[in-house]
């Protein structure tokens, strides 16, 4: 209300003022252009000065408002490409995923340049693109994506490299993760994939050296760990022989310090695993070292028993066949009834000539254990010992058992 007031007053005044300005003369106006010649009033040119300057100012805002319509119109053409764009990307992922490659690449790539996430797109029509066979197109997918978002290189590198696994192409998927390992040296995923590419390139010895990097960054599970180190060493154990073997072809006297050496680099745990101590020993026999072979397991047997590897000794010759009896008879004493104890005791006593004590603890064993092994030796035995009889019986005791043969009843001879 005081605000109203004051208004009507403020008008009231330049009313006022007004009237009692135009009683005076206060001259005239006076514009010359070019060969025209205004005159008027002073009060009539100060009107006309007030509408220019309005007409001016009015101008003005049509315009400003005429630019801000412009852009309002921008916006809804932007937000309707975006709304687009976003229901061709579902329409896409969804045809990805019931595996209708060749729509599921159309409508994300159509997408992608006005998608909130040109990246997923991209990645995505890679992947349809994989899956039609067109590894061309894959290549410029990916390109795009790496150029729609920056840092975006670790995701389009992996993306790259799963897809050059699942063709096959071990080579690039190698290049690829190497190069991905540089710029992360302890990225878990690329870890594992490393691991993959060397698993399948059979790159033992890279793999090898990776090893402890994925026991450090707990890349895969403990008892998964522990195989796949069992079966990386084992396959390098098998090359460094295979390597021995090829040399003593060229020269017989060559050394297995190969051999010996790559023994000497395996993890502690791996040193002391049954299975492996038992691969390295059957392979040190092969090439000749049952010396140093029978060396390892009457060390590793003295603290660690095992029926696997018992077996092995009773078949390798050591440097002093009657003290290696003797070391097994008296691991004897403390396992009097173990069938695989008295199986290489028998085999030592062979070696060692002793024929009775031979057939006697074959015969031990197999009371106690009727195995194939114990009846083959039993068998040779006898026919070299002139019972051919019994030799016949065995090596027929010995066939069914090696082929499963019920127990059925016989005619009598």
């Amino acid at each position: 209300m005081i605000r109203l007031l004051l208004i009507v007053l403020f008008a009231l005044l330049i009313g006022t003022a007004l009237s009692l300005g135009l009683q005076y003369d206060l001259g005239y106006i006076r514009i010359s252009l070019g060969n025209y010649l205004v005159e008027t009033n002073f009060w009539v040119g100060l009107v006309l000065i007030v509408v220019v300057v309005a007409l001016i100012v009015l101008t003005t805002n049509l315009i400003r408002r005429m630019r801000q319509g412009t852009g309002l119109v921008a916006n809804w053409v932007s937000r309707g490409k975006e709304r687009r764009a976003r229901r061709r990307t579902t329409q896409g992922l969804l045809a990805l995923a019931e595996g209708n490659w060749p729509r599921a690449r159309k409508m994300l790539t159509s997408a992608a340049s006005h998608a909130d996430t040109p990246l997923i797109n991209y990645l995505a029509a890679a992947q349809a693109a994989f899956e039609s066979g067109d590894h061309e197109a894959v290549d410029e997918l990916l390109r795009k994506a790496f150029e729609s978002t920056p840092g975006s290189d670790m995701a389009v590198g992996i993306t790259q490299a799963q897809l050059q696994l699942a063709g096959n192409r071990l080579e690039q998927a190698l290049a690829t993760l190497v190069r991905l390992r540089k710029q992360s040296p302890h990225h878990p995923f690329v870890l594992k994939l490393l691991k993959t590419t060397y698993l399948r390139l059979e790159d033992w010895r890279e793999l090898s050296k990776l090893l402890p990097e994925l026991r450090k960054r707990s890349v895969l599970p403990e008892s998964e760990l522990g195989e796949l180190e069992r079966q990386v060493w084992h396959n390098l154990l098998e090359k460094a022989a295979e390597d021995c073997r090829r040399q003593q072809q060229q020269d017989p006297n060559t050394s297995l310090e190969p051999l010996t050496r790559l023994w000497d680099e395996l993890p502690g745990f791996l040193r002391r695993d049954e299975k492996t101590i038992a691969d390295y020993a059957r392979l040190l026999a092969d090439l000749g070292d049952e010396a140093q072979t029978e060396t390892l397991l009457r060390k590793v047997l003295h603290n660690h028993w095992s029926d696997d590897l018992v077996n092995l000794y009773g078949r390798i010759e050591g440097r002093k066949p009657d003290e290696q009896l003797l070391t097994a008879e008296q691991w004897l004493k403390d396992r009097p009834s173990n069938a695989e104890l008295l199986l290489a005791l028998g085999r030592l006593s062979l070696r060692n000539e002793l024929w009775g004590k031979a057939r006697e603890y074959f015969e031990t064993s197999l009371k106690l254990r009727r195995s194939r092994d114990t009846l083959a030796e039993l068998s040779r035995l006898s026919a070299h010992m002139g019972d051919e009889e019994m030799s016949i019986k065995l090596m027929m005791q010995g066939l069914a058992t090696d082929n499963g043969l019920p127990e059925l009843p016989m005619p009598r001879a």
